[in-house]
């Protein structure tokens, strides 16, 4: 999953991204508001964490600016502690959900896993679970057939990212544009390598190929 992280703060940005990174997401990281509102519109994120207080032009603009033009990324505003005038205006202009200044870290990840899952139209869980599989998105493992399979970064992943879209077909460019941050060298050839190590682990059948379309993700059969 790619993420759009917009923090003017750089100590607090290192850290969100450094942690998200740990946690299998793929980041871009901007501080300045004119550039996070050209990126926002132009790249395919999956979800957006849009701090209001950013130089150049305010994350309130932006939001506002985006949703005027029909951009339905889910966006997780941060704020200060005592604004909650801006908490109120920030959801007004079409936030999905806000998170206040100082926070927890693992928090913040609770919240973007919740909010993906509800933009997938999926029940938020402790496992992510589609298609007999569940994943356990803090350990990086699956649960097949009662046991952990443990998974590589790139498994885990392209996995996460099949299971939140299941039954879905999926091109190799979607794939490459969602799970790749936009400095990472994209190669297609490693997604087929993933995608045959999923096979390896959990049956063939578990990824199904379409010529010419790309990959559907139909689970385990029973």
């Amino acid at each position: 999953m790619r993420l759009l992280l917009a923090e003017d703060q750089v100590e607090l940005a290192d850290e969100l991204v450094a942690n998200l990174k740990r946690n299998g997401y793929a980041v871009d990281w901007l501080a300045d508001g004119r550039d996070v509102d050209y990126q926002g519109m132009c790249e395919p994120y999956d979800l957006i964490v849009l701090d209001l207080g950013l130089p150049g032009k305010s994350g309130l603009e932006v939001l506002t600016g985006w949703r005027e033009h029909g951009l339905t990324t889910p966006v997780l505003i941060l704020t200060a502690r005592s604004s909650w005038a801006e908490r109120i205006e920030g959801l007004k202009a079409g936030a999905d959900d806000y998170l206040t200044k100082p926070f927890h870290p693992e928090e913040l990840l609770l919240r973007v896993q919740a909010l993906l899952r509800r933009a997938n139209g999926l029940a938020n869980r402790s496992l992510l679970e589609a298609g007999g599989l569940a994943l356990d998105e803090s350990q990086q493992i699956c649960l097949y057939k009662g046991k952990e399979v443990v998974l590589t970064a790139g498994e885990f992943r392209l996995l996460r990212y099949f299971m939140l879209h299941p039954g879905q077909i999926l091109s190799k460019l979607q794939l490459t544009e969602h799970l790749y941050d936009g400095e990472t060298e994209r190669d297609s050839n490693v997604i087929e390598v993933h995608i045959n190590r999923l096979r390896g682990k959990f049956g063939r059948q578990v990824i199904e190929t379409r010529r010419g379309l790309g990959y559907r993700f139909t689970g385990v059969m029973s």
